[in-house]
C-alpha cells in the first residue's frame, strides 16, 4: 500500500474525524483504519484543504461532490467487506470512496459517467499508488458486466430505482448498497438470495446527488 506524506496537523484532524465517526456509530475497524490513513485533503484544492476533515460533503465539479466522511464510512460498513471481495462502485467521483474500499482489502472496479471527472480521477488514483483499482468510463446503470459477478456493489448517488443490470451482476449471497429515493434517500441493503430473490434491509436517510443514466462527455 502507498505511503502518504502529510503534516502532523492533518494527521491530528484525521484522528479527530475518526473519533467523531466512532461517536456516530461506526464500529468497523477496517473502515476506521482506512479513514485514519487516507488523507482526504489530497482530494481538495489547496484553497479548500481546511475543510477536508469537516464531516460534510464538498463540491468537486461537474455537479458532483466528495461524500460526507460519515456517509462513506456508513456505506462501507454496511458492505461488511472481506479481504479480496470483488466490489463494483457506481460513481467514481473524486476517487476517495474507491480508495477507502481498497484500503479495506477489496478488489475495486469503479465506473464514472462524467468524462471530465473520469479523465482527472483515473490517473490521480494511479498516482496515489492504487494502480490495482480498475477505473471505467460508462453508464453506471449498466454496471461492468465483463467483470461480473461481484461480491458487493455500492452505489454512491441517489437512485430512483435499483437497476436490474446491477442486480444481475451481483453474486448470490452478495450485498448491494444503494441510497434509494430522489429527494431524501433511504439507505438500502439488498442481499441476493437466488438469481431472482432478494432480501431488503432499510437503514438511515441521507442526501445524495442524483444517479443519472447514460454518459456525459
Amino acid at each position: 500500500m502507498p505511503k502518504f506524506e502529510d503534516s502532523f496537523l492533518m494527521q491530528g484532524k484525521r484522528k479527530a474525524l475518526v473519533d467523531l465517526l466512532k461517536g456516530k456509530g461506526i464500529t468497523d475497524k477496517s473502515v476506521l483504519e482506512a479513514i485514519a490513513k487516507v488523507p482526504r485533503h489530497y482530494f481538495f484544492s489547496t484553497t479548500f484543504q481546511s475543510h477536508a476533515y469537516d464531516d460534510k460533503a464538498f463540491p468537486i465539479g461537474e455537479g458532483q461532490t466528495i461524500s460526507q466522511p460519515f456517509t462513506v464510512a456508513y456505506q462501507t460498513q454496511l458492505l461488511e467487506l472481506k479481504r479480496m471481495d470483488k466490489v463494483l462502485e457506481i460513481g467514481t467521483g473524486s476517487g476517495y470512496q474507491a480508495i477507502i474500499l481498497a484500503e479495506c482489502g477489496a478488489r475495486v472496479f469503479t465506473i464514472e459517467r462524467q468524462k471530465n471527472l473520469y479523465d482527472i480521477t483515473k490517473p490521480f488514483i494511479a498516482d496515489l499508488g492504487y494502480e490495482k483499482i480498475k477505473c471505467f468510463y460508462g453508464d453506471g446503470y449498466k454496471g461492468i458486466p465483463s467483470y461480473a459477478p461481484y461480491d458487493k456493489i455500492i452505489i454512491t448517488a441517489a437512485a430512483p430505482f435499483i437497476p436490474e443490470d446491477l442486480k444481475a451482476q451481483l453474486k448470490i449471497g452478495g450485498y448491494l448498497i444503494v441510497p434509494l429515493g430522489e429527494e431524501t434517500s433511504t439507505m438500502i441493503r439488498l442481499t441476493k438470495l437466488t438469481e431472482h430473490d432478494f432480501k431488503e434491509e432499510r437503514f438511515a436517510e441521507f442526501r445524495f446527488v442524483p444517479m443519472l443514466e447514460g454518459t456525459k462527455k
